[in-house]
């Protein structure tokens, strides 16, 4: 899939969304780059990318779904098409479990799970009409581990885990594909203050020397992630389009980005086949 594509991404004020814009404009593909107001509008969020050639469309994911239909017919009506979906929005609240509550998991899941999947279901029948499309889901490889203070954001990426498979066979028949991306750690303003958000609304005195280590982690990580989300960003162009690297690969149903990432995904991997292993005559020995 070599020819040029039409893509729409969310979430490219900053971070990797930025990032896969500048990949997917440099690979000489067309781009709708989206953000959601904040302290300005997402229009002048996105005024560099405007610059850079992207078309540019404010939206919320958590917004309701009719506001998300609309949107999607707006967005298809910009080039005609939209031949690669990324989700891509979300964010990071952390919080010790025991500290939080319902309103703070779902607000998580909210923005990290179901906007996607309710702006994804926007632009199904628009893809399923041309029999053909690409949908990216953007996991974590939280989502193959644990980690304090991060239940949310892994609830919320393990609800897209747990999902997107059964939608991915759903889909297939109309020449539709999907793909879970579960970046590692990438030098992004994701764990900057003030972007990673620490709102559990619950603390308890139990809890108080994890959460400053926890703080005391993502402050750590701040600028010292191994990974350059550009390189990340042409690589998903690459393997979307299965072109450079990837020539003559299938889109995977998921693919873990850097070294960290892929080694979460084997540990992950490799620990539950070792129970398979363990376990396997004792729990096999339940059939009539």
């Amino acid at each position: 899939m070599t020819e040029n594509l039409t893509w729409l991404v969310t979430g490219c004020s900053s971070g990797l969304g930025e990032s896969l814009v500048r990949a997917i404009l440099a690979a000489g593909d067309q781009v709708i780059a989206t953000a959601r107001a904040q302290d300005t509008t997402g229009l002048e969020r996105l005024a560099p990318l405007k610059e850079a050639g992207a078309a540019v469309m404010e939206l919320d994911v958590t917004a309701p779904v009719e506001v998300l239909d609309a949107k999607a017919k707006e967005a298809w009506a910009v080039y005609g098409k939209i031949d690669v979906l990324v989700n891509n929005a979300g964010y990071i609240d952390a919080g010790i479990f025991e500290e939080v509550d319902e309103e703070f998991l779902t607000r998580a899941i909210r923005t990290n799970a179901l906007g996607p999947l309710n702006l994804t279901r926007a632009f199904l029948p628009y893809m399923r009409g041309r029999q053909a499309g690409t949908i990216l889901f953007m996991s974590s490889v939280g989502a193959y581990y644990g980690a304090p203070g991060a239940s949310a954001y892994t609830a919320s990426k393990g609800l897209l885990e747990g999902l997107v498979p059964s939608l991915t066979l759903e889909i297939q028949p109309f020449g539709l594909r999907t793909c879970l991306v579960a970046p590692g750690y990438f030098r992004t303003s994701v764990m900057t203050p003030g972007n990673i958000l620490y709102r559990a609304p619950n603390p308890l005195p139990e809890y108080a020397e994890m959460n400053q280590l926890v703080r005391a982690g993502c402050n750590a990580a701040d600028g010292n992630q191994p990974g350059d989300p550009y390189k990340a960003a042409t690589l998903i162009v690459d393997a979307v389009k299965g072109q450079g690297p990837c020539v003559g690969k299938e889109l995977p149903a998921r693919l873990p980005l850097g070294p960290d990432g892929v080694k979460a995904v084997r540990e992950n991997s490799q620990a539950k086949l070792q129970i398979c292993d363990e376990w396997e005559d004792i729990v096999s020995a339940t059939n009539f």
